[in-house]
């Protein structure tokens, strides 16, 4: 479940330091996926994406690299456009296409991510936890998945700040402005002003 139905996704995005150890049991898949538009917030995506194969997150890590070496162990490939992202809002309208003709279409992108997403329900919310790998380590960003705009949220403790309508968060742009390069001045920011969590969806209520 990586999407609500239909071609809008509802969400709450959050920072984390690292991935709880209570979520390091839970189903994880391999996800890498570029972009071939990014631009003003629209994007075009391509994602291969495996359920078994199982790759560290390190700093070394090169997107293509993984690709190369375990493209026949992807079986889901999609195809996705994206709109802005406005209050948690997003269009997403997501198609499926061959895992081959997937992989041919990354090898030739320039901006790929990598990752591992885990899933699992946390009080009454689906969520993703995504661990970047490559440049973009050592990102850990948390999404909170409705069918409807995320209100009344409980967030749990390992979110430290909220980056929902950040547009330096989103995937495609750290595809080609990956997190490690500014990731130092981030953390001054955080230090500075301290965590935000957004008002505009009702109550908020951190997890005890």
């Amino acid at each position: 479940m990586d999407a609500p139905a239909g071609d809008f996704q509802y969400e709450r995005r959050f920072f984390c330091r690292a991935m709880p150890d209570d979520l390091k049991d839970e189903p994880t898949a391999l996800m890498v996926q570029g972009y071939f538009v990014h631009e003003d917030n629209y994007a075009l995506r391509v994602r291969l994406r495996s359920d078994t194969l199982n790759v560290p997150m390190t700093p070394g890590l090169d997107p293509l690299d993984v690709l190369r070496r375990h493209r026949d162990g992807f079986r889901v490939a999609t195809v996705t456009a994206k709109g802005p992202s406005v209050g948690g809002t997003r269009y997403e309208a997501e198609r499926e296409i061959d895992t081959r003709i997937g992989a041919e279409l990354l090898l030739r992108c320039r901006d790929v991510v990598v990752k591992n997403r885990t899933t699992a329900w946390i009080s009454e919310d689906w969520w993703n936890v995504d661990v970047f790998g490559g440049a973009n380590a050592p990102l850990v960003i948390a999404e909170a998945l409705r069918g409807t705009p995320v209100t009344n949220l409980v967030i749990p403790r390992f979110c430290v700040t909220e980056v929902t309508d950040e547009p330096r968060f989103s995937n495609d742009e750290l595809s080609w402005r990956p997190f490690g390069g500014w990731a130092d001045g981030y953390e001054r920011e955080l230090r500075e002003h301290g965590p935000r969590f957004q008002e505009l969806f009702g109550r908020n209520t951190m997890e005890a």
